[in-house]
């Protein structure tokens, strides 16, 4: 039987080790064409190495699939653009591009250094944008030349972004960042024959093996193992999915959602002075829920540390 993504051509950027792995894998079982892309740099960014990439190549054809390796910097422009044209001069088309590499350089804001947080932005958000700026400028002119265009684009987020955690404000700024690029380019392609949706994944890897308690027991360990986010990213990057654009989903070992963004709340008439706008945005926060904890529930941790009568500091910062 064909697999679901059978012919098609994709992009895993920060593929070589954890989630993206895994993605490329996946991808490359149900018979497409990948490049796996990778700096085989550390968490923080820093140094690279293309042998993870090389590695997951010599899988996927160990298994009788193809691909090929690539070592460009996703948020470098001329980079961004190789690694698009790697993929149709290679593979003779681009279907899916999965936007997946990233770096941590978590801190405090009070202790964060300006080049913690143009790192982190750069290759989150400037290393989504570039590779889709390209991905889509292909597909824009195969639609303008009459080609039916199947373009899937799918970013990563994170429950770090749509919701908040305290010592992440860098990351989960790039990460909210994504989560509204996803939609607002959604909106701008989809009349080329082009969706794009996001995948906010909670997984223990390399990058998340410091961040909360460890995993104490076979189970927990399963949970949040990063093999649990391939099959909704696989499944988005497939024809199956063209219905589906614009949305952001949870994906873990425990849970499977989507995401519902900002809505508007309670509302009223407006309020011309200041003076008497307090009762009013009062009884407008009584009315509503509280934001969302990282568990993605109304209230739950850590929105807790801004109850009235917490007293306790909110974070250690010593350690970060």
């Amino acid at each position: 039987m064909a697999g679901l993504c059978e012919g098609r051509v994709a992009i895993v950027t920060g593929a070589g080790r954890g989630i993206g792995r895994e993605h490329a894998l996946s991808l490359a079982r149900q018979g497409a064409k990948v490049v796996v892309n990778d700096l085989g740099g550390n968490v923080d960014g820093s140094g690279g190495d293309i042998s993870p990439a090389q590695q997951v190549v010599n899988e996927i054809i160990d298994m009788g699939g193809e691909a090929i390796a690539n070592g460009d910097n996703v948020a470098d422009w001329e980079g961004a653009q190789r690694m698009i044209n790697t993929a149709v001069e290679t593979f003779g088309d681009l279907h899916a591009l999965v936007n997946n590499a990233g770096i941590l350089r978590d801190r405090v804001l009070a202790n964060m250094t300006e080049e913690e947080w143009d790192s982190v932005i750069n290759v989150h958000l400037k290393g989504t944008f570039a590779p889709s700026r390209w991905a889509v400028a292909y597909w824009r002119e195969r639609a303008k030349a009459g080609a039916e265009v199947s373009g899937r684009i799918v970013n990563t987020t994170s429950v770090s972004g749509i919701y908040g955690n305290p010592g992440q404000a860098n990351y989960g700024a790039a990460k909210a960042g994504i989560a509204a690029f996803t939609n607002i380019v959604a909106l701008e392609v989809a009349r080329y024959g082009v969706t794009v949706n996001a995948v906010g994944p909670v997984a223990l890897t390399r990058m998340t093996e410091g961040l909360g308690p460890a995993p104490e027991t076979d189970e927990e360990r399963e949970a949040r193992a990063p093999h649990w986010i391939a099959p909704i990213v696989t499944w988005l990057c497939s024809p199956e999915s063209a219905g589906v654009t614009g949305r952001v989903f949870e994906a873990s070992g425990q849970v499977l959602a989507v995401a519902e963004g900002w809505v508007r709340g309670p509302s009223t008439t407006p309020v011309d002075d200041p003076t008497r706008i307090g009762p009013v945005v009062e009884q407008l926060l009584a009315d509503a829920r509280p934001n969302s904890g990282m568990s993605g529930v109304p209230g739950a941790w850590p929105q807790t540390m801004l109850s009235p009568d917490r007293v306790a500091p909110l974070i250690d910062t010593r350690t970060i």
